[in-house]
């Protein structure tokens, strides 16, 4: 088991491993970066294979949450948690009692939210035991999945428009793998848009409710790589984008809610030289961090999914700029998000000199 020597560590400021003898609970919280603000990042419950996998997952899901809120222009650091288990039998609320308990212990240096795995309920049980919870019903945005997916909705509009020259979803065929919070409700603004719907998840009973309300496409899970379709929208889980898999795609753009959707960095390269627009999925599904940015007393709704909705222009100006500069989108979205942290170390700097 490493840290320090695993390829996904990327200088983190705090790695913390947390086991609670009474409810079984094994946790990992990774803060990645402060510079902004508070690290925040959903929390993971996902049944690993090996610690070593629980590591790589939470560095690599943190290090993406700097460069979201970086590029998402909002004052919060990255930061994401992972607790080991099977989120479907290994629940319970003296469990998440005891997340809450870990989560406290960094004072407010991490902010939790759901993520896969978990939901809102689960972080309101949590939030018994600190006050660093966001997202939840309590902190007046309420779930942020729907922001998620209205975000993600308009970085697939903004890559159809640049990619397809098309400025509607009219006719359009959208691939979409995963049929959660996020990726449904993905597929009911695309459906309303006009999109034609292909759709694969693990679960019968997502696939049938998206076949039943929203006329879609049904296909086997790992038949979903192989669709003749306008758009791959990964929406389930992260390093679906590798070797074998691009070049099973016959689509034009990849957009999706997905976190870490390259394998590896290499593989955004891959996608351009293919003919492929990638939007970097940190770009695209930012919606659910901007509106817990907008949380306080004076939360207004409107004016936060205003700011979700301008992930559009974000899209469009990565794409473009990448296309003068003759690099992958993912180069420019990375190249954007530090050049804010470089600049707000910069003013910090200065003003510690000043004082």
């Amino acid at each position: 088991m490493t840290v320090f020597s695993a390829k996904e560590f990327d200088n983190h400021e705090d790695v913390l491993f947390f086991h609670d003898r009474k409810t079984g609970l094994k946790a990992i919280i990774a803060v990645h970066d402060t510079t902004l603000g508070p690290a925040l990042g959903g929390t993971r419950m996902w049944n690993y294979e090996s610690e070593e996998e629980a590591i790589a997952d939470v560095l690599r899901l943190s290090r993406g949450m700097t460069y979201k809120s970086s590029l998402a222009g909002v004052n919060l650091g990255g930061g994401k948690s992972v607790i080991i288990g099977n989120s479907r039998t290994d629940k319970t609320p003296e469990l998440f009692e005891a997340f809450g308990r870990a989560v406290d212990q960094l004072g407010g240096t991490y902010i939790a939210a759901e993520d896969v795995g978990t939901t809102v309920p689960d972080l309101e049980i949590a939030r018994r035991a600190t006050p660093h919870i966001a997202g939840i019903t309590e902190g007046n945005s309420g779930d942020p999945s729907p922001a998620t997916a209205w975000g993600v909705f308009h970085g697939i509009r903004a890559a159809v428009e640049f990619e397809l020259n098309k400025t509607d979803f009219t006719g359009v065929k959208v691939a979409v793998q995963g049929l959660g919070n996020v990726g449904y409700g993905l597929c009911e603004l695309l459906k309303d848009a006009g999109a034609e719907l292909i759709v694969a998840d693990p679960y019968d009973a997502a696939v049938e409710k998206a076949i039943k309300n929203l006329g879609a496409t049904a296909v086997a899970i790992d038949a979903i790589y192989d669709q003749n379709a306008d758009v791959f929208a990964p929406c389930a889980l992260g390093a679906i984008l590798n070797d074998e898999t691009i070049d099973r795609l016959k689509v034009h753009v990849v957009a999706g809610s997905a976190n870490n959707q390259l394998a590896e960095d290499r593989h955004a390269k891959m996608l351009m030289d293919k003919g492929i627009l990638y939007a970097p999925d940190y770009a695209v599904n930012a919606g659910g961090i901007i509106i817990i940015s907008h949380e306080g007393p004076h939360f207004n709704r409107e004016k936060a999914m205003q700011q979700v909705a301008g992930i559009y222009d974000t899209c469009l100006s990565i794409f473009e700029r990448a296309k003068q500069e003759r690099v992958t989108t993912a180069e420019i979205a990375d190249k954007i998000a530090l050049e804010r942290l470089e600049r707000v170390r910069n003013e910090k700097a200065e003003l510690a000199l000043a004082s």
